[in-house]
């Protein structure tokens, strides 16, 4: 039997040739498959997050169904602050609400450390079912926040559009914007090593919202902790460095580490490809919109994708953030055929 290693997956993070261009999508499992929608009639979102069993479940149904080239195991990236102490609810059409915000130095001191063994045991047994079920037919992707996503979460007690807060207490009291980093970076390398140790054949780290800072902000708050995290990772696992809004930071991305960086649709797959340099892999960037237009518009948009990317090893094909509800999920299974079908006769692209 063919080594999981010498999956094109595998092989694009490494920047290696590949059969054809590997595929997957984030959010490849949500309420666009009839089959999570069953699922989420009996169990909550932090019900079917904390129950193994359906996690896994979730977990695969994507490589069964859609023929995508690697599992991400199904998880929130907040299940790991829950345990700090600050209250986790998910509010119906609202998304996640922190209900005991952290906006000074005692709200900090206040946060519990707890090791992500038993904070999050569930995801790591999750892990282990799903590494199980998939057997070769596909990697097994574990993930986490970024400590600045996961801090502005805290900060401003849910999704924000402005960030504020995040922004107000990294200037203003640096220290303990410092002291919240220090212990979120523990906590991510922590989390992330136990996914490894569980089965996770790469990672990929989320930083959703650091679009929205400026450069020099990234540089002076975020970038020394996010190289801490990547860093402090068992060697010989892939990591993939995802961000959105993210184009005038990617330089900055690539300095901070990572095997991929991810791309959002705002900017060119070639250019951004040309700026990070050739060290790098890279992964994207459909805009998820263009997966509720038509088949022909979907292969269109796969074919300029694939161009940009020119056949050059370490591509891996992905949207720009995660699958649209309201996406027809026959749409994402013709996204997936298109791109193998056109990464595999080249000579089409």
């Amino acid at each position: 039997m063919e080594s999981l290693a010498s999956h094109p997956f595998l092989r694009a993070c490494r920047r290696e040739p590949a059969d054809y261009t590997p595929v997957w999508l984030m959010r490849q499992v949500g309420r666009y498959l009839p089959e999570y929608r069953t699922m989420r009639e009996r169990l909550s979102l932090l019900e079917l997050c904390k129950t193994p069993e359906a996690a896994a479940e979730a977990t695969v149904l994507a490589v069964e169904k859609l023929g995508v080239d690697a599992a991400i195991i199904f998880a929130d990236i907040l299940l790991v602050a829950e345990p700090l102490g600050v209250g986790l609810a998910f509010a119906r059409g609202e998304g996640p609400v922190i209900e005991r915000p952290v906006r000074a130095r005692d709200d900090v001191a206040r946060l519990r450390e707890v090791p992500a063994a038993e904070a999050a045991p569930f995801v790591f047994e999750a892990i282990r079912l799903a590494r199980r079920a998939l057997g070769r037919r596909a990697p097994l992707i574990g993930f986490a926040g970024a400590p600045f996503t996961l801090a502005s979460y805290l900060i401003e007690g849910g999704p924000s559009q402005d960030f504020a807060a995040t922004k107000r207490l990294m200037h203003v009291d640096p220290d303990t914007w410092q002291a919240l980093m220090e212990r979120l970076v523990r906590l991510t390398v922590d989390y992330l090593a136990g996914q490894i140790a569980a089965g996770a054949d790469a990672v990929q780290l989320f930083d959703s919202w650091v679009g929205c800072l400026s450069p020099d902000a990234y540089r002076r708050f975020v970038l020394p902790y996010t190289r801490r995290v990547i860093a402090g990772l068992p060697p010989g696992v892939p990591v993939i460095h995802f961000g959105t809004g993210t184009a005038g930071l990617l330089e900055l991305m690539r300095e901070a580490g990572g095997d991929v960086v991810g791309l959002d649709w705002r900017v060119d797959l070639g250019e951004a490809w040309r700026r990070l340099g050739p060290g790098v892999a890279v992964q994207g960037n459909l805009d998820p919109a263009v997966l509720l237009t038509t088949p022909a518009e979907i292969r269109r948009a796969v074919r300029a994708i694939l161009a940009a990317a020119g056949g050059r090893p370490g591509h891996i094909f992905n949207l720009g953030h995660g699958v649209l509800p309201d996406t027809p999920w026959t749409h994402v299974l013709a996204m997936v055929e298109a791109v193998h079908e056109m990464s595999r006769d080249r000579c089409c692209l």
